[in-house]
């Protein structure tokens, strides 16, 4: 019977104002190495109300089209709750990231992300200024 081996990291990164997407694909895949897992699974969560994470193909149309996206999906300029309460003007910063979610799991298979040919893993700053931001990686499964 093989055991599970649990490993614990973080990858830490500097965003523009939002939004702003940062291919973290090749941090993952590098800490999966660190890890010698070769079979089980990578969680990812970023630390904070006004990041998420998700996949995309990260290409520079991709990523101007799904900036678009976000910003219709809560428009800056509207009128948040949050702001008439902080006056920060990053309301629909939270609401953004909300709805984009704020964690990510994926496969590990042979000692790899298990991903699309096409398909990046992606980390977003929403808010209406520049974050440094914490991704915090669990990866559980089997070494060699």
């Amino acid at each position: 019977m093989t055991s599970a081996t649990i490993f614990c990291d973080a990858i830490r990164v500097s965003l523009k104002t939002g939004p702003d997407i940062l291919d973290i694909t090749s941090d993952l895949g590098r800490l999966i190495e660190e890890s010698k897992i070769v079979n089980g699974s990578i969680t990812a969560s970023v630390v904070g109300s006004t990041g998420s994470l998700t996949t995309i193909e990260y290409e520079p149309g991709v990523v101007e089209d799904l900036k678009q996206a976000i910003s219709r999906l809560a428009p800056p300029g509207d009128v948040y709750e949050h702001e008439e309460a902080w006056h920060d003007g990053n309301g629909h910063s939270h609401v953004q990231a909300a709805m984009m979610g704020p964690s990510i799991a994926l496969p590990v298979r042979k000692g790899r992300l298990r991903l699309g040919t096409w398909q990046q893993v992606v980390l977003i700053n929403h808010d209406n200024r520049a974050r440094n931001r914490t991704v915090e990686v669990t990866i559980i499964g089997t070494q060699w």
